[in-house]
């Protein structure tokens, strides 16, 4: 049996235009298309899909029950992007034992956090998995 993988998720959006345009301004996915009316972000294999939808609020009313996180090369840079387009802070940036945190509220009121992991947090992340493995 295989195991299944987690290979998207699909954001809805009042004006999912504006929304995925956010997004791509703000994190540069590798890819950003139009795939049979989705628009479709990809960040390393897993996509971001934007829809629209006429059965939610145009802003999310609970933002804490699903965070997106992004593991990012340069959270500064990131932090900047999403600064010139206006966007607001839940937490800056902050330094934890090395690594970088911050969460960002996107234009429909999500939370998108952005991480950068030290070197030595990702050298523990892969000695732990190969023991787990």
């Amino acid at each position: 049996m295989t195991h299944p993988t987690l290979g998207s998720i699909l954001l809805a959006s009042t004006d999912p235009q504006r929304l995925r345009a956010w997004y791509a301004a703000a994190l540069a996915p590798r890819k950003n298309e139009d795939v049979e009316g989705y628009g479709m972000l990809d960040f390393g294999g897993f996509y971001l899909m934007i829809d629209s939808r006429d059965d939610i609020d145009e802003v999310n009313t609970d933002p804490a029950r699903v965070i997106l996180n992004f593991d990012v090369d340069d959270a500064r840079v990131v932090a900047v992007n999403i600064d010139d387009l206006g966007g607001p802070w839940l937490a800056p940036i902050e330094d934890r034992d090395g690594s970088l945190f911050g969460t960002a509220v996107d234009p429909d009121g999500n939370y998108v956090q952005i991480i950068q992991l030290s070197a030595e947090h990702r050298a523990a992340m892969a000695s732990e998995q190969l023991a787990t493995n």
